[in-house]
């Protein structure tokens, strides 16, 4: 699977868009760190820490493209030797919960004890548009 907007989220937007389907957008985000593609469901390759952290989309999405307003971090991090994580999958919810999309990340190694990090402006959604 290509990155990007779980089924579900696609479907429920489109619906919304095209057929005036009332779609109730997540109350919050969170992000879960992987060390591959997360795949359609979001579950496979999650890293050895699977806390997810609710992420802050902040300002008004622009040109089809909406970024992350707040750095994420995870201090003390989960790992059994050294993993890179490369991708990351976005919730409606800290556990359980639906998946939304995914994302691909430059990838940074961490060991067990890290902090990791994620910049403002390191997760980035777009759509793409024709003008």
């Amino acid at each position: 699977m290509a990155v990007g907007l779980a089924p579900a989220t696609a479907n429920s937007i489109l619906n919304s868009l095209c057929r005036a389907t009332a779609w109730t957008a997540p109350s919050a985000v969170w992000i879960k760190l992987h060390t591959a593609d997360p795949g359609a469901a979001g579950a496979t390759a999650p890293a050895t820490e699977t806390t997810r952290k609710q992420i802050t989309f902040g300002s008004v999405a622009a040109g089809g493209s909406i970024a992350n307003t707040a750095a994420v971090q995870w201090t003390n991090i989960l790992a059994t030797g050294t993993e890179d994580a490369s991708h990351y999958s976005l919730w409606d919810a800290s556990t359980a919960g639906n998946f939304l999309a995914s994302g691909v990340i430059t990838a940074n190694a961490f060991v067990a004890g890290d902090t990791y990090n994620m910049a403002i402006g390191a997760i980035v959604l777009n759509f793409g548009v024709a003008a």
